[in-house]
């Protein structure tokens, strides 16, 4: 491999992943620097210690493909410059900066490949930060990489695919689901029978979720709007309304989400240009269909390039692993490439039929109190955010974290920021796009304050 030819990539996610192949494939020995301990990314994450359970029982109907990933990955680790556990924070010009074993260093790199994933988008509501409540994904995780449920009895609450998908996953593994709570109407899920046609896969195996969780005796509601969870050391009961009608359930943990949110961070450092996606309610870096961004060498794929799901992420990690090739002037697989591309457009289209079914709780913004807590690292409450809005005339995201420091926390509006920018756009009555997006600061996420630096660069 040329010397010059260095190409890192964020994440050993799908995309990751099969970025990593492609490049590899062609003889091209890639860094790759992923958070957590063993490659798959959050869908296919591997479990922390051994333990009795069967790929099977881990992955359901996924196990062929999360199986086939993690033998491509174990291929290819000795062609690979491979960190695991390592955090990459900041990104400046053609170095990153990555903290590893209490130490940070700089990788110098020809070209970058951002494959960063998504997280929860949060949207708080009264109770949402008392001990027992979980993101989707953290129950996810509970189980999968721990093997533990996050309570005895769990409600789980939101909208989305992976909202049936992680209920069905703890009904599998023998945790006692209390209830499925969709914010979404049922007549939502008609929208559905339009994606029979271009991904029946996907569609009938929702289906078969939502069957097999009603089978196993779990209530499934529709149309729901949270109203409170309670219990002050513990979660004790969810309240929520349903037809104007009042309801409460017995519960230990509750796991929610609204969709998924790209983590962006890195590419805003990068210096890329971003666009607002009205599909997703959020900024995204601007990326044509092969993942190349505005900043030369730098490409983003998979769901931190807008939310997608797990086919595509591959698709596009491959994808974005032929455009590195392609503009270090190596030879490329033409026809290859046109595959990927036509099967990710497919499932673009088919991601409009999602949102379709699965639509955003328009309501939220308006009708959450005032004294529910937004930004839980600094302690500050809806009502702050509204009156800084309407008071101080505040109309644009970065302003209000400087007057009320919203998203100056640990999280560095990770969290917060999505929910801050519904309230502050439903303060004006003005558009979502209006109120912009946080600028990133690094580190990107909280490092150790003994973290030391080798002064080297590699």
């Amino acid at each position: 491999m040329s010397d010059a030819l260095r190409p890192l990539i964020v994440g050993a996610g799908p995309t990751g992943i099969r970025a990593a192949q492609t490049l590899v494939d062609a003889g091209i020995r890639p860094i790759v620097v992923d958070e957590a301990a063993a490659g798959g990314g959050q869908i296919y994450r591997q479990r922390l210690v051994p333990d009795e359970r069967t790929p099977r029982d881990l992955y359901g109907s996924e196990t062929g493909k999360a199986t086939a990933l993690h033998e491509t990955f174990a291929r290819i680790r000795d062609r690979i410059d491979y960190l695991p556990q390592a955090l990459v924070w900041n990104v400046q010009g053609k170095a990153a900066d990555v903290a590893a074993g209490g130490r940070t260093r700089r990788l110098n790199f020809s070209h970058l490949i951002l494959a960063t994933g998504a997280t929860d988008r949060v949207l708080p509501f009264r109770g949402w930060t008392t001990p027992g409540v979980f993101t989707l994904g953290g129950a996810q995780i509970a189980l999968k990489s721990q093997g533990c449920a996050i309570g005895e009895r769990v409600v789980f609450l939101g909208s989305g695919p992976l909202l049936y998908l992680v209920a069905w996953q703890y009904v599998k593994a023998g945790a006692r689901v209390a209830a499925v709570l969709d914010t979404a109407p049922f007549s939502s899920k008609l929208h559905l029978l339009r994606g029979l046609l271009s991904q029946p896969g996907v569609v009938l195996r929702g289906f078969r979720y939502a069957a097999e969780l009603m089978a196993r005796g779990v209530p499934v509601h529709f149309g729901v709007e949270p109203d409170q969870i309670e219990g002050e050391t513990r979660v004790t009961g969810m309240i929520w309304r349903e037809r104007g009608k009042e309801h409460r359930l017995a519960c230990d943990a509750v796991g929610y989400g609204f969709a998924l949110r790209s983590e962006t961070q890195l590419a805003d450092l990068a210096g890329c240009r971003f666009v607002f996606d009205g599909r997703d309610r959020a900024w995204r870096p601007e990326r044509d269909l092969a993942g190349r961004t505005s900043v030369s060498g730098l490409y983003i794929a998979g769901d931190g390039a807008g939310i997608a799901g797990a086919d595509a992420a591959e698709l596009a990690g491959e994808r974005a692993g032929f455009a590195v090739l392609e503009d270090a002037g190596l030879t490329v697989d033409r026809a290859r490439i046109a595959v990927l591309e036509r099967k990710l457009a497919a499932i673009q289209r088919f991601r409009d039929v999602l949102e379709a079914a699965f639509p955003f709780p328009d309501k939220w913004a308006n009708s959450v109190d005032d004294d529910v807590l937004l930004c839980r690292c600094e302690e500050i409450s809806i009502g702050q955010a509204r009156t800084a809005a309407r008071e101080q005339e505040v109309r644009e995201l970065n302003r209000l974290k400087a007057l009320t420091r919203v998203g100056m926390g640990r999280c560095q509006g990770r969290m917060c920021a999505s929910a801050a920018a519904e309230i502050l756009a439903a303060a004006h009555g003005q558009p979502l796009e209006a109120v912009g997006r946080l600028r990133a600061q690094p580190p990107i996420k909280p490092l150790p304050l003994g973290i030391a630096a080798d002064g080297e660069a590699a």
